[in-house]
């Protein structure tokens, strides 16, 4: 184990889902970090997410692209930035599916910058935050290992596929230090309202029809945002370079039992589901061996999920406005095409 001690973190994508509680929780548990969160505040990136650190002293927020490598190569150099978080990317399979042109521009092309900057700047440790997506789809057994090969299915998860192996090919080309993590799918506070979870919170709150794709036996393997949160930590910590570290909790649900689950809290009869055309291409089940992260990394997963499931759901029923500012015409208009 390296026991790498990070001090001043630049995290891209800090607005979003996952980056907005990784920045609020590295600032809890870290009192020694200082941060910039980088963002370039697109559908997903929201700062009414981070409002509550504003006037945080060891905070800074800051709107960019991190396409543009000129930016970003400036402000590691004048923040002598030690540790790169690398959160951002363009992160629904139905918006790929839709448009996959801003999925490559943005996850590889992106990265790529990003990847070129730190180089530049002698960036300590980089860590890429990926996806179990890249991995492609299960049978009804086995679980995705650290060497199970990519084989993604969407534009979005095939963009993040590229992602991954420029970061690999920066490590082992140049030395750059990169650490990768993919991880299972992630629930929570402030998750963007056209995901599986909030989605069917605010549909059952609004009594409106829950749309569950195909037969709704599709598996997919949960994990709290903010044990997520922990891992990255601890892979940008106590990882090797040149390593990869699966995510997950063990926790394999299909997606009408998650739907049945959030109508059950919300109060709502299971009437109000309805099956509706599978996707393309849509992957059967996805499971993660996280024997690795947990053996090298001194990490587990600490939330249960029927505890963690139920505060989710209490805090979209508790933060309405939130969630209404967020679901602009346009993402409404997404989500009914």
């Amino acid at each position: 184990m390296s026991g790498y001690e990070i001090k001043k973190v630049f995290v891209t994508g800090g607005a979003g889902f996952i980056g907005s509680n990784f920045v609020r929780h590295l600032l809890e548990i870290r009192s020694e970090v200082n941060l910039i969160n980088y963002d370039a505040l697109t559908y997903a990136g929201n700062l009414e997410s981070t409002a509550d650190l504003t006037d945080h002293p060891r905070y800074t927020f800051v709107h960019g692209d991190i396409c543009d490598g000129e930016k970003v190569a400036g402000l590691l150099k004048d923040h002598k930035i030690d540790t790169i978080i690398h959160f951002a990317a363009e992160s629904h399979v139905d918006r790929s599916i839709l448009s996959g042109a801003e999925f490559v521009r943005t996850n590889v092309g992106g990265t790529q910058s990003l990847l070129e900057a730190a180089l530049k700047c002698g960036v300590s440790r980089f860590v890429q935050v990926s996806t179990d997506e890249v991995y492609g789809s299960l049978g009804e057994t086995g679980q995705f290992t650290e060497s199970t090969p990519l084989a993604p299915n969407s534009p979005y998860s095939a963009s993040k596929a590229g992602a991954d192996l420029l970061a690999r090919s920066y490590y082992h080309t140049f030395g750059l230090p990169v650490v990768t993590t993919r991880c299972s799918n992630n629930y929570g506070p402030y998750q963007f309202p056209e995901k599986l979870i909030p989605l069917m919170i605010i549909k059952a709150m609004r009594d409106e029809r829950l749309p569950v794709y195909g037969d709704g036996m599709n598996v997919r393997d949960w994990i709290h945002v903010l044990d997520h949160c922990d891992a990255v930590l601890a892979a940008a910590e106590m990882g090797l370079p040149g390593e990869i570290y699966n995510i997950g909790s063990s926790n394999e649900w299909p997606n009408i039992e998650i739907v049945k689950r959030l109508l059950h809290h919300v109060g709502k009869p299971e009437s109000l589901v309805q099956y509706v055309k599978d996707r393309p291409g849509h992957d059967r089940r996805y499971a993660i061996d996280s024997t690795k992260s947990r053996r090298e990394l001194g990490w587990a997963p600490k939330v249960n999920f029927d505890q963690g499931l139920a505060e989710t759901v209490q805090w979209y029923l508790d933060n309405t406005t939130w969630w209404e500012n967020v679901m602009s015409e346009e993402t409404q208009n997404y989500s009914e095409q």
